[in-house]
């Protein structure tokens, strides 16, 4: 098993979606109101998510690869690889969910 199997099924469905640059399924992996936290950065809601996704993660090519997994509860982190012609490097994504999707990703190096 991989680690982005431990995973909750939305958060998967994120991660598997920016590497398959499948803009539709990254997009419903979260709910109406969600939340990104780039380092401190916020975008709201899915159109908020769609430009920074347009912007920061599909729309540059990124590849995640997950290394490990820790969830307590409705929260998840992953300790991930990042990899595209944004961001290269490592850090966490940690994901709350709500009603089987993504309510508050929040993106730390």
């Amino acid at each position: 098993m991989t680690a982005v199997n431990e995973l909750p099924p939305a958060f998967r469905q994120m991660i598997e979606a920016t590497n398959a640059a499948d803009n539709e399924a990254f997009l419903d992996a979260f709910t109406a109101d969600a939340v990104v936290d780039d380092w401190g950065r916020t975008f709201v809601g899915r159109k908020g998510i769609s430009g920074w996704n347009d912007r920061e993660n599909i729309g540059v090519h990124s590849r995640i690869v997950v290394h490990g997994v820790t969830t307590d509860g409705p929260l998840s982190v992953a300790n991930i690889d990042v990899s595209g012609s944004g961001y290269n490097g490592t850090g966490t994504f940690a994901a709350e969910i709500s009603e089987g999707r993504i309510k508050r990703l929040t993106i730390r190096g």
